[in-house]
């Protein structure tokens, strides 16, 4: 396309950027007018290339906007594109409108969504193994702000993404000087951010972001790059083209009344609404198949546990991982260097096509999980419980992005023993709870982590799944059915005096309990609550109505844990609950040792139901 006709859409689409956030009195038209060169060279200059009719083709390149909030320049663009008209331009950020102030799933070309700045590099670099994994020639192009890039998870984005040799991977950094309260930590000094990509691997161009014609130089160059992910770094002026706006300060987040707004459109200059914006297709329409080949050809075993063996659930998630993927061959696995822990290195060694080593940035690990589920993968992704609580605001974001993946936590609680408390999970259930639409599960044993894993491979959405370092007995048969949103009542009579819900190893704590208690001629209901959320609502009324008096033990806080999702779900039965739980300061010991010191081993629970009858 020629510079007049690209100068014309550029104008056309700051026009667009103008009115839609006028209208609605809110937004960050300063920080879209900074990238709009740019984006305007890229959509339509000939180098994106999409089918804007089929927004989810396997093949179409991905857009992603790390900087979020110039949400307004993104719906700018597809206006341009004859995506949206102008009175649809013109709901943005009211209710109900799809286009909202940061980019939601609710409009159809947006990847991911984004606001909550430093995660859109990662969810690229998914994106972008993915088309490594399937063979694809798509691009991922991410736009950035200079603000965002102190963000650390940014950085795991670049180490990551220039160690799997992402050529397909480029990063647009829109370097406009102004943060939201002022000059950003370099301003616009480019030579220090180029020095700092080219250290992580990266190819780096230096780009004016407003000269079309450099830019489009650029955009030509980033295709001869190969084996190395490629930064454009572009210095931009914010609020470029209106000239009272022009690299001021105190604008961030601000817009126009209506007499600036006819101010600004005669800076502007006359636009022509009848132009159009072409975006190229792309040319490769095979879909090619995601099985891959077993490369060491490791025998295939169909794990069998019998009742009483002694296998941690951690292990269980290892070797049903590898099951899995002969039925489920959308599967990724993804570690973050603690493999041999959470035993996903049962997947790598039959797999290792469909096994990523995301090292030690869970950030990184999971928002590169969350783009290669965007891109139709089901990504099994793992790690200590603990140390999810460093991606929550990854994971919190996700909710809004219709992720489909399994979290797996291992290590959970004090149980682990001797490692001390850095390294047990006590507050994950709770992280993992808050979040809209997700599943939490927690397996006592190998047989339910089977099943339990085997129906979230088919459940859509986010779930996760919590595993526990000690080697547990079998509770269960191997034809034993599970089900999110149940549990298992594994005594039960007419003359049980009190309910003990446990799950995971607490519940073999409440097992002991059991027999001891019923050697002593004292009856009590014990139910596994593997199924966290959603409950089993009807066995948990059932348990109030019969015994009205229910203990919740767990190896996990009070706050937010089995006891609280318990206590809300009854509160209108005529039922007494009481808790065990981790209450005081956790350390280092043997796991019996901490269970005794917490309260919540079988002994804490004897004590605690002859206390209340």
């Amino acid at each position: 396309m020629n510079q007049k006709t690209l100068l014309e859409l550029a104008k056309l689409v700051r026009y667009y950027i103008l009115i839609s956030t006028t209208e609605a009195g809110s937004g960050h038209p300063t920080s879209s007018l900074s990238a709009t060169d740019l984006m305007t060279v890229l959509m339509f200059g000939g180098f994106l290339k999409a089918d804007l009719n089929n927004p989810e083709y396997n093949n179409n390149d991905r857009l992603i906007f790390s900087k979020g909030h110039a949400a307004p320049l993104l719906y700018a663009l597809y206006a341009v594109a004859g995506k949206i008209n102008e009175k649809e331009l013109l709901t943005l950020r009211k209710f109900g409108s799809k286009l909202e102030g940061h980019p939601a799933m609710s409009f159809p070309y947006t990847e991911s969504a984004t606001g909550s700045l430093g995660q859109g590099l990662s969810i690229g670099a998914g994106m972008a193994m993915n088309a490594k994994l399937e063979e694809l020639n798509y691009k991922t192009y991410v736009l950035l702000g200079d603000s965002e890039m102190t963000e650390g998870s940014v950085w795991e984005a670049f180490a990551w993404s220039a160690y799997n040799k992402l050529d397909n991977l480029i990063a647009i950094v829109d370097i406009n000087r102004l943060g939201q309260r002022g000059e950003t930590m370099y301003g616009h000094n480019l030579a220090i951010y180029k020095k700092k990509i080219e250290a992580f691997g990266w190819k780096v161009f230096i780009v004016d972001g407003h000269n079309l014609l450099e830019i489009e130089k650029i955009f030509k160059q980033t295709e001869k790059i190969i084996g190395k992910p490629v930064a454009i770094l572009a210095k931009t002026i914010k609020g470029k083209g209106i000239k009272f706006w022009e690299n001021k300060e105190g604008w961030h987040g601000k817009t126009l009344a209506q007499d600036e707004l006819k101010q600004a459109l005669k800076d502007l200059g006359q636009v022509n609404k009848k132009l159009k914006g072409n975006v190229i297709k792309p040319k490769i329409k095979t879909i090619i198949n995601s099985q891959l080949p077993i490369t060491n050809k490791l025998p295939i075993t169909n794990y069998q546990y019998k009742i009483g063996d002694l296998v941690a659930t951690r292990k269980a998630y290892g070797q049903t991982l590898v099951e899995l993927f002969n039925k489920f061959s959308e599967m990724v696995v993804l570690d973050a260097e603690t493999s041999n822990s959470t035993y996903a290195e049962f997947f790598k060694k039959v797999y290792p096509e469909r096994f990523l080593e995301m090292f030690i940035a869970e950030q990184n690990m999971f928002s590169v999980a969350l783009g290669l589920s965007r891109r139709g993968k089901k990504p099994f992704v793992s790690t200590f419980g603990a140390f999810w609580s460093r991606a929550y605001d990854q994971i919190r974001m996700a909710q809004y992005s219709k992720p489909n993946l399994v979290i797996c936590g291992s290590h959970a609680g004090v149980s682990i023993g001797e490692d001390g408390p850095s390294q047990m999970a006590l507050e994950d259930i709770a992280m993992m709870r808050s979040v809209l639409n997700s599943v939490v599960m927690y397996p006592a044993d190998a047989v339910a982590t089977k099943a339990i894993m085997k129906l979230l491979t088919k459940h859509v959405g986010m779930s996760y799944l919590r595993t526990t370092r000690e080697a547990l007995p079998v509770l269960y048969k191997n034809t034993e059915k599970f089900k999110i949103g149940g549990s298992k009542v594994l005594y039960k009579s007419t003359k049980d005096i009190i309910t003990v819900i446990g799950a995971g190893i607490t519940l073999h704590e409440a097992q002991k309990a059991y027999k001891e208690l019923k050697a002593q001629k004292i009856n009590i209901r014990v139910i596994d609550l593997y199924s966290v959320k959603p409950l089993d609502l009807i066995t948990l009324k059932k348990a109030a109505q019969d015994t009205k008096q229910i203990i919740v033990v767990e190896d996990h806080h009070k706050e937010g844990g089995l006891y609280e999702a318990i206590t809300g779900a009854l509160i209108n039965e005529n039922v007494k609950i009481y808790s065990l739980a981790v209450n005081k300061m956790p350390k280092s010991g043997t796991p019996t040792q901490l269970l005794n010191y917490e309260n919540i081993s079988a002994k804490a629970i004897i004590k605690l139901i002859k206390k209340l009858i």
